[in-house]
């Protein structure tokens, strides 16, 4: 069964702990890395909480939630080995998988409304990727990560394409 990492800010904490719960009661392994009030918190520290388990290796899956997911989405997919995006609907969970591999569910706490999130999370869990084609272009993403890595390393140059 699929290890998950699941963290929210303020924003999201009343949906993350009855995922905590409904993941739990379903027989997934969850590690709950807060936030655990509704007092305001930066949503980048459980962005990095949740990526760095799920780029290790440590959970396989992560999920976010604040506000939009727009800024977990872009927080998480700093961190190697991270692919993480805002989803709010059936098809962008289901093609997230199928096309993009995507490890790290963000989700919008504040626009999701009545709809039914733990359906969302469950159908994104039970989505496999399609590989084929799409991992091909999984592979061009490491190789960009892995790109970026030995650049930030070494001394930026910039050079005038003229």
């Amino acid at each position: 069964m699929l290890k998950i990492a699941i963290g929210s800010d303020h924003r999201g904490v009343k949906i993350k702990n009855r995922l905590v719960q409904n993941l739990t009661a379903a027989g997934f392994p969850v590690c709950d890395l807060g936030s655990h009030g509704e007092s305001s918190v930066d949503y980048p520290d459980y962005a990095k909480a949740v990526a760095m388990q799920v780029g290790s290796g440590e959970s396989d899956r992560g999920i976010l939630i604040c506000g939009t997911g727009i800024g977990m989405s872009i927080a998480a997919n700093k961190f190697t080995g991270v692919r993480a995006a805002s989803c709010y609907d059936e098809v962008m969970v289901e093609i997230s998988r199928r096309h993009n591999d995507v490890n790290v569910l963000c989700l919008p706490g504040d626009m999701i409304g009545d709809r039914p999130i733990d359906d969302l999370v469950l159908m994104w869990l039970n989505t496999e990727f399609d590989g084929g084609r799409h991992a091909v272009r999984i592979k061009k993403i490491s190789d960009i990560e892995k790109l970026d890595s030995r650049a930030a390393s070494s001394s930026p140059v910039v050079q005038d394409p003229s």
